[in-house]
């Protein structure tokens, strides 16, 4: 199994940038495809963005394609998320999730084997 936590978060204005962070520990991290969820206050969990195990396949939502980069980088054993031009809708606790079938990208949360804690991002207007 692999242990995952996620750091980056934080405050920011809108218009502004953050880069959240998920480091694996545990079984080979390139076992794994990634993602970055989120959820705010009162809504359902939703997928942000996507990676397959070599980073040759990414997923964005519509809400943040153009403004969200997701990478990873094997060798560090961690998955990246760059945010750009964050809006006030943007505010949530945003978690980054494995699944074990590496190759394919899924969109359902159900879909992913394990969790890390999340991190919280607001996004003052």
């Amino acid at each position: 199994q692999v242990q995952l936590v996620e750091s980056g978060g934080g405050l920011v204005q809108a218009g502004g940038s953050l880069r959240l962070s998920c480091a694996a520990s545990g079984r080979t991290f390139s076992s794994y495809a990634m993602g970055w969820f989120r959820q705010a206050p009162g809504k359902e969990r939703e997928l942000v963005a996507a990676i397959n195990w070599n980073g040759y396949s990414t997923y964005y939502a519509d809400s943040v394609k153009g403004r969200f980069t997701i990478s990873r980088d094997n060798a560090k054993n961690t998955v990246y998320l760059q945010m750009n031009s964050l809006k006030p809708e943007d505010t949530a606790v945003y978690s980054c999730a494995a699944r074990s079938d590496r190759r394919a990208i899924a969109t359902a949360g159900r879909s992913y084997d394990y969790w890390g804690q999340g991190t919280q991002v607001t996004v003052s207007s």
